[in-house]
Formats: C-alpha cells, structure tokens, sequence
C-alpha cells in the first residue's frame, strides 16, 4: 500500500432496533409478530410462551429461568432463545424487563383475602361467592396494567369512522356480542349484529363495505367459526377489531387494533365480566368522540321511549 492509498473502511454493520424496554412495547410487538408485521418471526412454541409470559406480571415465577420454564412447561433453553429472538442479550436482559412491575400481582392482596376466607371454614357458597368476586376484581386490575392505549384509540377510530358496524361472536361470546350492539346502538344505527336473523354469514360479510368494521371475540379455547370469519372478513377487505385475550390469539392476525381482556377465574366457563367492562368503556370512548351526534341520538332514544310509554 502507497503513503497515498488510505485503508478502506468497513461498512457499518446493520444494528438491530432496540428490543422492548417496557410490558406495553413488549405487547406491541407481540401484536405486531403476531400480525406478520415485524421482522421477527416466532414460531408457534415461542409465541404461545410469549403470550403466556406477558400475563404473568408480577408473579414470582418471573425470578428465575428454571421457575419460569417449570410455569410455562418449557424448557429453559427456550426461554434464551426467545430472549434472544426479540433482540436481548440472553434471559438475564429480558428479565430485567419483565421486573419493572411490582412483584406484587395487581389484585393479589384480594386473592390472599379469599384464600383466607376458604381456610377458614365458611359455608361453601360464601367461599365460593368471595373468591370469584376476588377473581374477578384481579382480572379489571389486570385489565388495567396491561391497557394499550394505541390500541384503543385504533379501535375507537375505526369505529367511529365505519359507515356500519357488525360485531359476530357465537356460543357464550354471543351474549357478549349482542351487549356491544346494544351499546353501540345507543349513539348511532347502523351496528348489527353478523347473521343477526341466521341469514347467512357469507351472505353478511359479502354485504359490508372496505370501511366496513367488523368487531370478533373470542378466547381461549378460541372458536374456530370466529377466526375463520375474521380471515374471511379481511380478505374482502373489511377493517377488523378484535376483542381477545392474548396476544397470540388466532384473531390478532388478521385485525387492525386489539383489545386484549383477562379472564381467567374459577367460574365454570370462561368468565364475560371484564369483557363486559371492556364492551363499556369502548362503548363510552365511541360515544366521546363524536359528542354531538351522541347527544342527539339519546335525546330521539329518550323522546321514544316517552311517546311509547315503555318505561314506568
């Protein structure tokens, strides 16, 4: 080499992005890999362990490797995959991520309250009462701490923007459904409810338009007739909200926002009460952003039900 001729210098190698520093981006990009929509690809193991993990804020089982694999059923050397999957060091890294939160369970004071209650020799149908009640009361704290609000204000917009709204959800989640249509017909007309009078579901979904917005839910163990409509539903294109309970739900794929719900309590089937809360807030977040419409339709509500004489 000449005293002229410098040394050529090394392309820069590519960086990664930055791996999640909090349980909200953590979510975001579990939403995102679950959408096909980020670079990192998991595969079903690792994205159902995942999803487990961030519904386990604050358990201690979060303190160690062998711990976590033990409550998830996983290997160890899973776990460090995983972690380095998403961009960490090692499981030490993204450890630290998963302690930002109390150690504390949100709602473990009222589960250690109810465990109290069934050692303590009440009548049975007062323990039971007590303890899923304190369930219950954990899964709206969960509710809370794991709330994403990009998310919902997504699914707030496209609800407020469809021209109509149809919500499909079958077996207990019909009930569910069939709440958020009544809602939701409180401030405007046009939501009903897909195959509302059995007509069809492929006739339903051949009616909707591309800014059409079709609201599921479903949870585990996930309805296959659910996800299937939702594939088909977005195919057409029609926008899709999810209404759900993990990130790894087979209804994320194909949405355009989410709402993730715990539910996981002692009731004998999936338990509705924080889907309920969550078709209430969503309900009333639609309402607020459109006041005027919103005002108007509730004074004609009120009026008819005067001139119809339907309350006492």
């Amino acid at each position: 080499m000449t005293r002229d001729q410098q040394p050529r210098s090394m392309p820069d190698a590519p960086r990664k992005s930055d791996p999640p520093q909090t349980l909200v981006q953590l979510r975001e990009l579990m939403l995102r890999i679950s959408r096909g929509g980020s670079e990192i690809v998991l595969g079903p193991k690792a994205r159902a362990a995942l999803a487990r993990i961030l519904d386990l804020q604050g358990n201690p089982a979060l303190l160690s490797i062998t711990s976590l694999a033990h409550a998830l059923d996983v290997n160890p050397s899973t776990l460090t995959r995983l972690s380095r999957s998403l961009g960490y060091s090692g499981f030490g890294a993204f450890q630290e991520v998963l302690l930002n939160a109390s150690m504390v369970p949100p709602g473990a004071f009222y589960s250690q309250q109810a465990q109290k209650a069934l050692a303590s020799g009440e009548a049975q149908s007062t323990e039971a009462l007590t303890h899923l009640c304190r369930e219950n009361q954990a899964n709206i704290d969960r509710f809370l701490s794991m709330h994403d609000e990009a998310q919902f204000r997504s699914a707030v917009a496209l609800i407020s923007a469809a021209p109509r709204v149809m919500v499909y959800g079958i077996r207990q989640f019909h009930a569910f459904a069939s709440f958020l249509v009544y809602g939701l017909r409180l401030i405007r007309s046009d939501v009903q409810l897909l195959d509302s009078n059995a007509l069809g579901l492929a006739e339903g979904i051949a009616s909707m338009g591309n800014e059409d917005v079709l609201i599921v839910s479903s949870c585990a163990p996930y309805s296959r007739q659910v996800a299937e409509v939702a594939q088909a539903a977005a195919a057409k294109p029609v926008k899709i909200v999810a209404i759900t309970d993990r990130a790894d739900s087979p209804l994320i794929e194909r949405s355009h926002s989410a709402i993730l719900v715990p539910h996981e309590t002692r009731f004998l089937s999936n338990s509705l009460t924080t889907f309920i809360l969550a078709a209430e807030c969503l309900i009333n977040a639609c309402a607020s952003a459109k006041p005027a419409e919103t005002k108007a339709a509730l004074a004609e509500r009120d009026r008819l039900i005067t001139d119809l004489r339907i309350e006492l």
